[in-house]
């Protein structure tokens, strides 16, 4: 049975890499394994901050656009994060979409790709913490991938260069997470 994998997007930022970054890294997912990719962009997934009357790790949710996530978030075997680091951070969409789901999360693996001025080893790191406490099984290598300035402030457009720096990376965290997979029941 092929495993599915949710990219999700991080950023829903006007003018944002994120789109661009995601289907990069699926593309090169799907060059070196085997298992059904979608990216899923969170632009896409009106969730409103707080308005379930229960916690999420109860699995009961009254908002159809909150079972509609969780949905979406059951139905994968493993995930990868493609996410800006935002003032050493990450974006607030994308800890409000983990944080509408728990179960749902629990016990798969993620891959995290991050981006950024400084590639967003900062935000890596928090999102680790984050999927340690969703009991989630991050892999390594985490990429990150540095942006020019005129990237990030232009709006100049992603280059071959930038993403082939991180390459291998990529690669490698497909890897890692397709060997996850294959060895989950």
């Amino acid at each position: 049975m092929t495993k599915r994998v949710l990219v999700i997007m991080g950023s829903v930022r006007a003018g944002r890499h994120c789109p661009a970054i995601a289907r990069w890294v699926s593309k090169v997912g799907k060059k070196k394994t085997n298992l059904a990719i979608e990216i899923v962009d969170l632009a896409e997934w009106p969730l409103p901050m707080d308005d379930e009357p229960g916690i999420p790790a109860l699995g009961l949710y009254e908002q159809p656009h909150s079972k509609a996530w969780s949905e979406k978030v059951a139905q994968a075997d493993g995930f990868v994060f493609v996410t800006p680091q935002y003032n050493w951070g990450y974006p607030a969409a994308l800890k409000n979409a983990i944080d509408h789901c728990y179960l749902e999360w629990k016990g798969k693996p993620l891959m995290i790709v991050t981006y950024g001025g400084h590639g967003g080893g900062k935000c890596a790191a928090q999102l680790c913490q984050v999927a340690d406490g969703l009991k989630m099984r991050p892999v390594f290598p985490m990429p990150a991938i540095t942006l020019s300035n005129a990237m990030i402030r232009e709006n100049a457009p992603l280059d071959d260069v930038t993403f082939e720096a991180v390459l291998s990376s990529v690669q490698d965290g497909w890897t890692a997470l397709s060997e996850i997979l294959s060895s989950s029941t």
